[in-house]
C-alpha cells in the first residue's frame, strides 16, 4: 500500500533550515535526521538529558512535570530534562503531531492568502446544547472571555480568528501555530463566563489605590501558579483562567484611575 504523503510536510520541514523553535520544543537537523528538545534545554548537554523514543512523545504531551493532565497541548507547561532523536521527516512528523497535534497542518493552512479561520461569533453561533449560552456573551463581554482563555501563560498558539473589538495575536506573541478557531477548552470557558455573567451583581466601591491592590493580588497568584488546580476546572473559583478574567474586567478601571493595564 502506497504511503499518502502530507501536502504540509515538505514545506514545513523546509521552513525549519537548520533549527527551529515550535512552541516549546526546539527542532535541530544533525547528521542522522533530528533532535528535539525542549527549548529552554537548548544549551544542555546531551549526557544531562533523557533519551526518548518515538512511541514516548505521547506520555510526554500529557502530563506537566508535576503529573498533571494537560488538556490542552500548546499550553507552556511541556515537561523539560528530555531529548528525542529522529531518523526521517516521517519520523519527525509523528512526534509533532503527539506534541502538537495537527500544528504542521494548520501552519500549512495558515500560509494561504485567505486562511481557513473561524471567528469566535460565528463558532458560537453554530453550537447546539449546552454551548448555545456561549453566543449570549456581548463583544465585549467575548473579548474580555478570548484575551482571559487565550493568554500566553495559557497557550502558545497564535490566534487568528477574534470578535469585534479585539485585535488577533501579532506574529511574534506566541509561536508558530496558528489557532484557526475556537478550542474546546475556550467554548467551556466561555460557557462558564456566561454562567457567572448571568448571576446576581454584587456592587463593590473600591478607591482607586485599593483596585490596584486587588490586581497586584490577582497578578501575583497568577504568577505563582498552584499545582494542585486543575487547569480545566473552571468550577474552581481560583483557577487560573478566571483569575485572568477578573483582571480583565480591571482595564478600563486602570485606564481611568492613569494606571498600567496589566500585560
Amino acid at each position: 500500500m502506497a504511503t499518502i504523503e502530507n501536502p504540509a510536510l515538505k514545506p514545513f520541514v523546509a521552513r525549519i533550515g537548520n533549527e527551529l523553535v515550535l512552541a516549546q520544543v526546539l527542532i535541530r537537523r544533525n547528521e542522522t535526521g533530528y533532535e528535539l528538545r525542549h527549548v529552554e534545554d537548548q544549551a544542555a548537554a546531551p549526557a544531562l538529558l533523557r533519551l526518548l523514543k518515538l512511541n514516548d512523545a505521547r506520555s510526554l504531551a500529557q502530563f506537566t512535570a508535576a503529573g498533571a493532565f494537560r488538556p490542552l497541548k500548546s499550553a507552556p507547561n511541556l515537561q523539560r530534562g528530555w531529548r528525542m532523536q529522529l531518523g526521517n521527516d516521517t519520523e519527525l512528523e509523528a512526534a509533532l503531531n503527539q506534541l502538537y497535534p495537527g500544528a504542521i497542518a494548520d501552519w500549512h493552512a495558515a500560509q494561504a492568502a485567505n486562511p481557513p479561520v473561524t471567528h469566535y461569533r460565528d463558532y458560537a453561533n453554530r453550537q447546539s446544547g449546552m454551548y448555545r449560552i456561549t453566543a449570549m456573551l456581548t463583544g465585549a463581554q467575548a473579548a474580555r472571555v478570548i484575551r482571559a482563555g487565550c493568554d500566553k501563560r495559557f497557550c502558545l498558539k497564535q490566534r487568528l480568528w477574534t470578535v469585534a473589538g479585539l485585535e488577533t495575536d501579532s506574529a511574534g506573541e506566541k509561536s508558530l501555530i496558528p489557532c484557526l478557531e475556537p478550542c474546546a477548552v475556550l467554548m467551556e470557558f466561555a460557557r462558564k463566563a456566561m454562567r457567572i455573567e448571568q448571576q446576581e451583581r454584587i456592587h463593590l466601591e473600591l478607591a482607586p489605590e485599593e483596585a490596584a491592590t486587588v490586581q497586584a493580588a490577582l497578578q501575583a497568584v497568577l504568577d505563582r501558579p498552584d499545582a494542585t488546580v486543575r487547569e480545566g476546572d473552571f468550577s474552581a473559583p481560583d483557577n487560573p483562567r478566571r483569575l485572568q478574567l477578573v483582571l480583565e474586567k480591571f482595564r478600563p478601571i486602570s485606564k481611568l484611575a492613569g494606571g498600567s493595564e496589566t500585560e
